[in-house]
């Protein structure tokens, strides 16, 4: 495995102390090193890392609130001359605290723990069961076994949801209400866009106006689930 990095700290020695380290260690990997919070975190959302060395005592934005600020994945090993930091460290769960001045072996130490955790991680990825590639939906008599890749959007009518695809010129009618029918969808592959729909994300291909377009078919996106719509263009 290896692990990306990033220095952060704006005292050019600590940090050229620390690129030193990182070349030792042959599972991490430096992806950046920065002077200040701002250069750290456009650096970081171009070229996002596993884990950032992070000092706490920096002009402008400390090292405390920049760690408030960095992607959910990425983990902090803070790096201070200042012990009184600790437990603040601590509260944000930080894999490690190093004081300055920073000898080979604890920060090799705090690597390891790195190391630790991202195994661990991938480990419970790797565990998890595998997400369903198909789902079962009653229509009139029978039970129909329909491929998720199929799918290209959802409408609900009252007590019935009309399920489109990509192989039926008309669409499956079920007995079921939209919510019933979003639970069974897993939330990496659709998205709600409307009260009256969901919509498969691999198939969206245009947008005209706060509207999909599935050919001569326009999709409202609905106000209450236009902020979830747009975080989803976003990623």
């Amino acid at each position: 495995m290896i692990i990306k990095c990033a220095i952060i700290d704006d005292e050019p020695l600590a940090v050229e102390l620390l690129v030193s380290y990182v070349k030792k260690i042959p599972f991490m990997e430096l992806h950046g090193k920065y002077s200040n919070a701002v250069d750290a975190m456009k650096g970081i959302a171009e070229d996002p890392v596993d884990v950032v060395f992070l000092d706490i005592q920096m002009p402008e934005l400390n090292g405390l609130e920049l760690s408030k600020m960095l992607p959910e994945a990425t983990r902090v090993v803070f790096t201070t001359a200042f012990d009184q930091y600790a437990l603040d460290g601590y509260r944000i769960n930080a894999l490690d605290y190093l004081l300055k001045p920073i000898s080979y072996p604890e920060f090799l130490e705090a690597c390891n723990k790195a190391l630790q955790w991202f195994t661990m991680v991938q480990q419970a990825e790797e565990q998890r069961e595998p997400e369903a590639t198909s789902i079962f939906i009653k229509s009139e008599y029978k039970l129909l076994q329909i491929d998720l890749d199929d799918i290209r959007y959802i409408e609900g009518l009252k007590d019935y949801v009309k399920i489109y695809t990509e192989q039926s010129q008309h669409p499956i009618l079920s007995l079921m209400n939209m919510k019933a029918m979003e639970q069974m969808l897993p939330a990496s592959r659709f998205i709600r866009v409307h009260r009256s729909y969901i919509v498969q994300k691999s198939k969206i291909k245009e947008i005209d106006r706060n509207r999909i377009v599935f050919g001569d078919v326009y999709i409202p996106i609905g106000d209450s689930y236009k902020q979830a719509f747009q975080d989803f263009l976003g990623r």
